[in-house]
């Protein structure tokens, strides 16, 4: 059974943090809980954790409300990290399993597994404050999964990654995903939900303004992409007697267009043909993830663009 969230409200004095917020995630799948800062998935998490009360509304796994299972259930990452900056790496990740109920020689086993698996267990017996950002990144991760829970929970994991440690991240996302673990994190890394998630919500002050499988989200936009290369690709005269059709991206390895719902992108590829060039390339694509966050919430602000940016770091 899922973790389903209904209608769940939650108010602090005048601000609306959630309003009515509903979404589920199945056991085995992965989800994207996209929103701009504000919008309410922290909030969210923290309800579900039992560290909240709602106003309104419930959080059940399994059909029974979340704060009453075992603390173990779940994991939680949380944007801030939590580590203990001047206590070794081993020592703390040993501290937090003992908290879930592992002992101390499995709770190390398993912690210097996982060191291993992300490259850094030459940093076991070093203090958390050594680290770079990304590699507290990944203690933190660790400190998150090492008592094995059902449901895991995450803000922001890719912060601070440089492309290999999202690599590696990722491959434990699915790793995880396959063993029929819940995984819901937030990101403003749109491109990393589209490629991992099975499923998304994305919420806008407090609201879920669209939710539903990966591929039903970025349909339900209505319009179709269109990339298409011709032999004359420098001359896009030939699109403009195209109605509905509006070009988004020109470039020299292909052009990309968006035709609007309602019109049939075999009519671009009949007017790339008729214009007298080779046609080289025709593709059709549902829209990114990136362009359904911008036409249901807006673009995301300076702040979330510069969280959005890859860092290169170790």
């Amino acid at each position: 059974m899922a973790l389903a969230i209904d209608g769940l409200t939650k108010r602090f004095e005048s601000v609306q943090a959630l309003d009515g917020v509903t979404f589920q995630v199945e056991p085995g799948e992965i989800l994207g809980f996209l929103g701009a800062n504000g919008a309410g998935k922290t909030t969210t998490m923290r309800i579900i954790l039992g560290f909240l009360l709602p106003d309104a509304g419930t959080t059940t796994w399994k059909g029974r409300e979340t704060r009453l299972w075992p603390r173990r259930t779940w994991g939680y990452m949380p944007e801030e990290r939590g580590l203990y900056m001047r206590m070794p790496v081993i020592d703390q990740l040993v501290f937090f399993g003992s908290l879930y109920g592992l002992s101390r020689s499995e709770a190390r086993e398993i912690a210097l597994r996982w060191l291993a698996r992300f490259r850094i267990a030459e940093h076991a017996h070093r203090r958390a404050e050594s680290l770079s950002k990304g590699n507290q990144q990944k203690v933190q991760f660790i400190a998150t999964v090492l008592h094995d829970p059902d449901v895991l929970l995450m803000d922001e994991p890719f912060v601070g990654l440089d492309p290999i440690n999202v690599a590696l991240l990722k491959d434990a996302f699915l790793e995880l995903r396959d063993r029929g673990k819940t995984l819901v994190f937030s990101t403003h890394q749109l491109d990393q939900a589209e490629e991992l998630c099975d499923s998304v919500a994305i919420i806008d002050h407090g609201k879920v303004v669209t939710t539903g499988s990966t591929r039903e989200v970025k349909r339900s936009t209505g319009h179709q992409v269109v990339r298409v290369t011709t032999s004359t690709d420098g001359d896009l005269a030939w699109l403009r007697s195209l109605p509905h059709v509006t070009v988004t991206r020109p470039g020299r390895d292909f052009t990309e267009l968006r035709v609007d719902a309602g019109t049939d992108p075999q009519a671009v590829l009949r007017a790339a043909m008729a214009q007298g060039g080779d046609v080289l390339r025709f593709e059709v694509a549902d829209p990114s993830l990136e362009e359904v966050f911008v036409e249901r919430v807006g673009e995301l602000d300076v702040e979330e663009k510069r969280l959005a940016a890859p860092e290169v770091r170790s």
